[in-house]
């Protein structure tokens, strides 16, 4: 499990990059391309986690709050 949650938290800071990256958003059609590339890997890597994985974690990505996944990923030690 420790593999998927290592993943996942990369496929969310890459969604951040994604939004942030002033360039990519220059080109429209590109830029949701992308985007929807990371939310479909999040998506994925979302369906691959045990039943037994965090209830909160899967709360926050059920509910598509993926800033909120990403905060809880980074606060674990």
């Amino acid at each position: 499990m420790e593999k998927a949650i290592a993943d996942l938290r990369e496929a969310l800071r890459e969604r951040l990059a994604i939004i942030h990256d002033e360039q990519s958003r220059r080109d429209e059609a590109k830029h949701i391309a992308r985007l929807r590339v990371v939310s479909e890997k999040i998506d994925r890597l979302q369906e691959s986690l045990p039943p037994s994985a965090d209830p909160r974690l899967k709360h926050f990505l059920d509910r598509k709050s993926y800033d909120k996944a990403l905060e809880h990923l980074e606060a674990k030690p």
